[in-house]
């Protein structure tokens, strides 16, 4: 669906009938307030009971308006010999002698999710996730779908796999890091208490499986493996030598995780440690997966592609975020600390991440490259079953991004301040103030000396 507004007008009609119906889903995440700061699903606290097959509809719905502006200091460079159109002016710049900072106003696309979560047998669901309007693909997209055993009623339920173990199968987000179950994922931005993701954005979506253990309270283990593609792959490649002196493979993603969390009298502590790896595959998405898009339209987007092409919001997609281009090799690690004293939550990120191109190999040995990002952010929440909350993110990422600017070690760091407020537990408003730097970027590239800021207003819907 195009027509954001049509889109909108829906949710609150529909909405409302779908609310009053929705049956309890076991093991499963609500898509409102309720599923704030909800990593894994639960496995010890209790369920609804099994009464038969449920489904359950649910929906997202966000729309933006956004005020910002970006600049820049890049020198002047020729689109090409043929072209002296300057490729290094930014979207919105006419001409770079009256002003190289421009600002993008205005409402942005709506976006929105339509979501299955089925109850087929007692502690085994189905999740069917979509996308009906995004920035990416405007048209209806389907995400991915998994099923997940939290129970063996075909095996009369034993009593070992009901209490600690979990299994999941399917196509879906694998378990990488805890900044997935705060992030925005298209109209769905009702657990992310900001506007947009951090700038290099974990996130993608893989065909695979996953195990977990929760072996005492508090504790969750999981082993997962996937096919370290975003769509399904049957293609055969050749174990020739390719590209530089390296054969091009078909090698599954293998990733890990270990969890604490726990709550004693009013505070909660979590402490998280991912792991992703895949040693040499054809194309890994796993900072390139998101088929939605960033809510920062347009901001630091050249006026006109390489190749002459003029930008725009669905082909350029990922504004404000970075891609640190390790498509064909990558270990990635990520630490995750979180707590909540009564209304006062902090969370933080650190990622470490390792990796290559085809392009950065030389004699048929990879030339790893390294990037990393930390962030952390606080957030306040207040009044009544804290409906409105106050915060701030800070956020930086730094290292060599391979390509045209190879052993050019470049930061981008990002300051947010953030107001919300929730009239309903599936309504939110929120309203953010951001301030984004680009420093160390050659003066031939147009994020030299880049910096966008503004504000952003974004209604949020969730049910």
């Amino acid at each position: 669906m195009k027509n954001g507004y049509f889109i909108l007008l829906f949710a609150l009609l529909f909405g409302t009938q779908a609310i009053a119906q929705q049956p309890a889903i076991q093991y499963a995440r609500s898509w409102d307030k309720d599923g704030i700061n909800v990593f894994e699903p639960s496995k010890k606290a209790e369920q609804p009971e099994y009464t038969g097959f449920k489904l359950r509809i649910g929906g997202s719905f966000t729309q933006d308006f956004q005020s910002l502006t970006h600049s820049n200091a890049a020198n002047y460079v020729k689109l090409s010999t043929a072209n002296a159109v300057n490729k290094n002016l930014l979207y919105g710049v006419v001409k770079a002698e009256d002003s190289t900072s421009v600002a993008l106003r205005g409402f942005n696309l709506a976006m929105a999710n339509l979501n299955f979560d089925i109850q087929i047998g007692d502690g085994v669901r189905v999740a069917l996730e979509n996308y009906m309007s995004a920035r990416h693909h405007n048209e209806f997209w389907v995400k991915g779908g998994y099923i997940q055993f939290d129970k063996l009623p075909m095996f009369g339920n034993p009593k070992w796999f009901s209490d600690y173990m979990r299994v999941k199968i399917g196509h879906f987000t694998p378990n990488y890091g805890d900044m997935q179950f705060r992030r925005s994922d298209g109209g769905n931005t009702m657990y992310n208490p900001f506007c947009e993701n951090l700038i290099l954005d974990a996130f993608t979506t893989e065909i695979g499986g996953e195990v977990y253990v929760f072996p005492v309270d508090g504790f969750m283990g999981m082993v997962g493996m996937s096919s370290g593609f975003i769509n399904g792959n049957i293609e055969k490649y050749p174990d020739a030598v390719g590209t530089n002196g390296l054969a091009i493979r078909k090698t599954p993603s293998v990733f890990a995780k270990v969890a604490y969390d726990n709550t004693f009298n009013d505070l909660r502590f979590r402490l998280s440690a991912s792991l992703y790896s895949n040693p040499n595959i054809q194309r890994n998405t796993l900072y390139a997966g998101d088929r939605t898009g960033s809510h920062y339209f347009m901001m630091m987007e050249p006026a006109l592609q390489s190749t002459g092409t003029a930008s725009a919001a669905i082909a350029q997609f990922t504004s404000g975020r970075f891609n640190p281009n390790m498509s064909n090799r990558l270990t990635a690690f990520m630490i995750n600390p979180f707590l909540k004293y009564k209304g006062l939550e902090v969370f933080g990120s650190y990622e470490n991440l390792r990796g290559a191109t085809y392009a950065d190999a030389t004699d048929g040995r990879w030339n790893e490259r390294k990037f990393n990002q930390y962030a952390v952010e606080g957030v306040y929440r207040f009044l009544d079953n804290e409906q409105a909350y106050v915060g701030a993110r800070y956020i930086s990422a730094s290292g060599d991004p391979g390509g045209t600017l190879l052993n050019n070690n470049v930061t981008i760091n990002r300051t947010a301040v953030v107001a919300g407020w929730f009239p309903t537990k599936n309504m939110l408003l929120k309203g953010e103030y951001v301030v984004q730097q680009y420093t160390d970027f050659p003066a031939a590239d147009y994020r030299n000396e880049g910096k966008f800021n503004g504000f952003m207003v974004e209604a949020v819907i969730g049910f």
